[in-house]
């Protein structure tokens, strides 16, 4: 039986067997509350053990950890080493087990054993090498969730070029703009792909984005997954470049506040170490596992499964188009593929619940990894009761595209609390502050910081060094700022409370979005639910909830009193507007800022990594109606 607040623990044959447990022992740490410290206050002890411990091998060792003298904000790390992702990711398993499958829309299967896994990345290789391509040259990805966009991946990474996934989803005018801003010299791209079992067209929108400097492109077909002659005549033998730890490797654009999608840009040591931590501490994934995340490659957590998986050797299960369609398709995925850890965000589990029940047999699941966002504790707990009954951990995450990991997690050696983070994650030095930067009291609400420098963290935003620093660094100096709010409880969970820049201040009380959309749902007749802060005369800010209707009900009052019996009367809402959609990007996160936005006649900004941008007129108009 759990204790008092907690609903899942760890059994004693669990923790004896977690990676975790094995990572404290060689380091004499006595828990993990020892391992975290050892971990931010001697990381030149710490990460030599780790990348060890995970059978990370360098080709070259590193001369020093971590290397400060210009800032924290320009730490290097694992200086002098030399490393390359796609053999510790790929050519060192090389075998006939099963390395990548790939589930499409209309029902076909595919697999790539390891071996066939590592000819192709290395016969791709070649065939960028015989383009020109040459190391520090980019190289766009615009593909579906399949094997060949893990391929294309690790085949830039095998001679030192910067892959520059793009969402498979984006129109024209947000496929141009990233291109634009990488200067990427070649873009991998498929024919088509289906969505919702309607056809994409991807090479005619890659087309419609022109013109453009990219050099050339490399087509892969959708129909016969086959990459083109062109490739499949390489004869496969080009070893992988070693190339300094800190050689350029990831540019991931995440949308931003103004018009101008953000670049952060990763690299090849800092970002294999900090993403392979992940999936083996947090997830606890290990060869021979097989691991499926409802994403996309445009989205950090495409790159975190195909490096995360790779690095400790576990089988990834690809699919291609919407998590949620048909219906129960990704239950099915997990019964078929006998998937162990199973990647989601809240969004998509608030999208599931009124599809019902999952009635696919579900018993290969070990955990589950979520992140995106904030938690509601309705659906939190519908997935660890109705889907996990209440046997698999959440593995609770938050991070984010420029973080490169996660700054808080789940710890599955300790217990859980519903919706909890758990702790700082290994390395991160992580703290709650106030407006001046000092540290607030247990369960007071502040800004999310970090006060080291972690190697998974962006080397900056592509191009535009100013705009990093401005963005994460100028609020409090030598401190990451990262624009969430935070909170930690008597017992030392960490939880988050939604973006700083969303917060309202009713009546001059704070108050993040995601309790009010918490109380909204508790309701029963809400599904999703959006809360902005609207100026008001008297209060300053009033909250509007936009909601998204569970049924056929709708009750203006019903929803408002249940989120002043939950929250006190000075947080009624004073409106509640009823829509069929709120607006998300393709990896589901709610725009709160666009909702806000529309609803003020604003800016918007960045609107480009919108799934749905036509739910904004009908916003429009249920603010006027």
């Amino acid at each position: 039986m759990s204790k008092p607040g907690f609903i899942w623990e760890p059994s004693p044959e669990l923790i004896e067997r977690a990676n975790l447990t094995r990572l404290q022992r060689k380091l004499g740490a006595s828990d993990y509350a020892e391992l975290h410290r050892i971990s931010i206050e001697e990381p030149d002890r710490f990460w030599p053990v780790l990348i060890d411990d995970l059978g990370i091998e360098f080709s070259q060792r590193w001369d020093t950890v971590v290397d400060s003298s210009r800032g924290p904000e320009w730490s290097t790390w694992f200086n002098g080493g030399r490393v390359n992702v796609a053999r510790v990711c790929v050519h060192r398993w090389a075998s006939d087990e099963e390395a990548l499958v790939g589930l499409y829309e209309d029902g076909v299967r595919e697999s790539l054993t390891w071996a066939e896994m590592s000819r192709q990345v290395t016969q791709l290789a070649e065939y960028l090498v015989e383009l020109g391509v040459r190391e520090g040259d980019r190289v766009a990805l615009y593909m579906p969730m399949c094997p060949a966009v893990a391929v294309a991946s690790h085949a830039c990474a095998h001679v030192g070029a910067v892959q520059v996934p793009i969402f498979s989803g984006f129109a024209a005018p947000a496929l141009a703009s990233r291109l634009e801003d990488s200067q990427a010299k070649v873009v991998i791209c498929a024919d088509w792909c289906l969505r919702r079992g309607k056809r994409v067209e991807m090479t005619e929108t890659l087309l419609d984005a022109g013109p453009f400097a990219v050099e050339f492109v490399i087509e892969w077909n959708r129909e016969t997954r086959a990459w083109p002659e062109a490739v499949t005549r390489q004869p496969g033998v080009l070893p992988p470049l070693e190339v300094g730890s800190e050689a350029p490797y990831l540019l991931a654009y995440t949308s931003g506040t103004t018009g101008r999608p953000k670049g952060a840009l990763h690299v090849q040591g800092g970002f294999l170490v900090s993403i392979a931590r992940e999936a083996a501490y947090q997830t606890d994934v290990n060869r021979g596992d097989r691991i499926h995340f409802a994403t996309d490659m445009g989205w950090i957590m495409g790159p975190w499964t195909v490096v995360g998986g790779g690095a400790a050797g576990a089988t990834i299960v690809f699919a291609e188009g919407a998590p949620d369609w048909p219906d129960d398709r990704l239950w099915r995925l997990v019964e078929s593929e006998q998937v162990t850890m199973l990647g989601l965000s809240p969004t998509l589990v608030r999208a599931l619940i009124p599809k019902g029940e999952p009635r696919a047999n579900l018993s290969s699941l070990r955990t589950f990894c979520t992140t995106g966002e904030p938690w509601n504790p309705d659906p939190y707990m519908w997935l660890f009761e109705r889907v996990g009954s209440a046997r698999v951990p959440i593995v609770n995450i938050s991070g984010g595209t420029e973080v490169g990991a996660c700054f808080l997690t789940t710890v599955l050696t300790e217990p859980i609390k519903p919706v909890a983070l758990g702790f700082p994650a290994l390395g991160q030095d992580m703290d709650v502050v106030d407006q001046i930067g000092q540290r607030v009291r247990r369960t007071q609400v502040g800004e999310l910081v970090c006060r080291r420098p972690w190697p998974g963290m962006t080397r900056g935003i592509w191009g535009d060094d100013e705009r990093y620093l401005e963005a994460y660094w100028q609020r409090f100096p030598g401190v990451w700022t990262h624009g969430d709010w935070a909170s930690i409880d008597e017992d030392g969970y960490w939880y988050l409370h939604g973006r700083s820049d969303d917060t309202l201040n009713i009546a001059g009380k704070r108050i993040g979005p995601a309790e009010l959309e918490s109380a909204a749902i508790s309701s029963g007749i809400v599904a999703e639910a959006a809360a902005i802060g609207v100026p008001h005369a008297v209060k300053g800010e009033a909250a509007w909830i936009f909601c998204v209707p569970a049924g056929e009900h709708q009750d203006d009052e019903l929803v408002a009193n249940a989120v002043a019996g939950a929250l006190g009367k000075a947080f009624k809402p004073e409106r509640i507007l009823w829509v069929g959609a709120l607006p998300k990007t393709r990896s589901a996160k709610i725009v709160r800022r666009a909702v806000r936005a529309r609803v003020l006649g604003k800016d918007p900004g960045d609107l480009s990594a919108l799934e749905n941008p036509e739910c904004l007129e009908e916003i429009g108009r249920a603010v006027v109606g």
